[in-house]
């Protein structure tokens, strides 16, 4: 059993200062109950709260730790790179790396342009989108979470063909008045929807593999057909690869489904666990942005140095695992033309790291169904590469209707199960989970044998 003492503590001094004590709703803990707790550290696959328990950890801020946290290269690219300055509203030799690393690994960019975060990435591409198109309506889809920008905020309306309805208190009902919301993997929806709307759907959002109501799957022929419909309406298609980019493989999500979307989101893992976004593709739409076009998007710690560092050495390091080699250039707060190839080389041809990847989730997921399957309990598992998600569920989960039907009384006391036998899950039923190259086989034996004992007494 973890100790609470420290964590409450700061809890209830943090709820005098900051809205319900948590700078972001989920650590609030608010869909599983109880409290949150604090961490004064983290290495590789484990957190250290404050009250000194060490914890296995499945949420990887929230996906960016792919090769665990405090990664040793990361942390030495940070530190040169601060040595040089923290910001400086300038150009910076990192900015060109970071764009010919993502054009390099993702064939669909053609141009790439760097903001602050995930929200941002998706907000921006959508304006794009839509001065590009010169329409004003957009597609988005039921359980994907593109950020917290007004017209994003917005839940399906009465039917497959209405406008969205508001989310969130302080979104404006004309704000949300040209967001269509679609159930994913609904092709017959969104045939209906394009009909509906002839000449006027500007860009279709989504995440290939939606990560922000658990995990699902695309269905086979799915992300297939919205490629195919949306190049029929001259609709821009957009992916936002926040979460599944550099993570589902080198190339994304779009890399392993075969697809080439118009417009990519990034952000988490480009970052190393620093605050950051990105969003790039063809370059004829690109070149709408200001100051070459007439689309307005700045940012003034965009292209941020230590966050460019910090993202070019996780790629590095994904691109070139086990590779025992001199400083990288990144660790030396340097660039030049002929690193920054070689650096581009290793990160396209590395696959150590994703194999890896994929085993250690094949791994986990058939010892949490074994843990399930032994306790009679019903589990539909969802798993791509290291994002996964068990939901308390006999039926298959293939939208958020499907995911909506999980036992989430059960998951609250399989999460706090878990976390008293030292293993962190996403305090949520729909969250999904993620793995790093830092989980060992002896972290998910024991993660195995928790759930097992959790299990039989849900």
């Amino acid at each position: 059993m973890i100790s609470r003492a420290k964590s409450e503590a700061l809890f209830a001094e943090a709820l005098q200062h900051i809205p319900g004590g948590v700078n972001s709703p989920v650590r609030a803990f608010r869909a599983v109950g109880g409290q949150p707790f604090f961490v004064q550290s983290a290495k590789g696959a484990r957190v250290t709260t404050v009250d000194g328990d060490e914890l296995i950890d499945y949420v990887g801020t929230w996906g960016p730790a792919i090769l665990g946290h405090s990664h040793p290269k990361i942390i030495a690219a940070v530190k040169a790179a601060a040595d040089h300055g923290t910001s400086f509203g300038i150009p910076n030799p990192f900015e060109v790396t970071m764009a010919r690393l993502i054009k390099q690994l993702v064939p669909s960019v053609d141009k790439v342009r760097m903001c602050n975060s995930g929200t941002e990435a998706c907000m921006s591409a959508i304006r794009l989108a839509r001065g590009f198109t010169r329409r004003d309506k957009f597609i988005k889809f039921d359980g994907c979470y593109h950020g917290h920008a007004d017209c994003l905020l917005v839940k399906a309306g009465s039917g497959a063909l209405t406008f969205g309805n508001p989310d969130s208190a302080g979104v404006p009902a004309d704000f949300a008045k040209h967001t269509l919301v679609l159930p994913y993997n609904d092709v017959e929806a969104l045939k209906a929807c394009f009909a509906a709307n002839p000449g006027e759907i500007a860009a279709v959002i989504i995440e290939p593999v939606p990560g922000n109501a658990g995990l699902y799957l695309p269905r086979p022929g799915y992300l297939e057909f919205l490629r195919q419909i949306t190049a029929e309406h001259g609709t821009v298609l957009i992916f936002d690869e926040v979460m599944t980019g550099f993570r589902l493989a080198p190339g994304g999500a779009q890399e392993r489904f075969g697809i080439r979307p118009d417009l990519s989101c990034f952000g988490k893992i480009i970052g190393g666990g620093l605050p950051v976004g990105a969003f790039g593709g063809r370059g004829d739409i690109m070149d709408c942005l200001a100051p070459l076009g007439p689309v307005y998007q700045a940012g003034t710690l965009s292209g941020n140095p230590l966050a460019m560092a910090a993202g070019i050495a996780a790629l590095e390091e994904l691109g070139s695992s086990r590779r025992e080699e001199a400083p990288s250039n990144a660790e030396r707060g340097m660039w030049n033309a002929e690193s920054s190839q070689s650096l581009l080389t290793s990160a396209a041809t590395g696959t150590n790291a994703y194999a890896q990847l994929e085993a250690k989730g094949a791994a986990l997921e058939s010892g949490l169904r074994d843990a399930a399957k032994s306790a009679g309990i019903p589990v539909t598992f969802n798993r791509c590469g290291s994002m996964f998600c068990g939901y308390f569920t006999s039926e298959p989960v293939w939208n958020l209707a499907d995911a909506m039907k999980a036992d989430r009384e059960r998951f609250k006391k399989f999460f706090h199960g878990m976390l008293a036998e030292g293993v962190y899950l996403a305090p949520s039923q729909f969250e999904a989970g993620f793995l790093s190259t830092a989980h060992t086989e002896a972290d998910i034996e024991t993660t195995m044998r928790a759930a097992a004992n959790v299990m039989k007494r849900l």
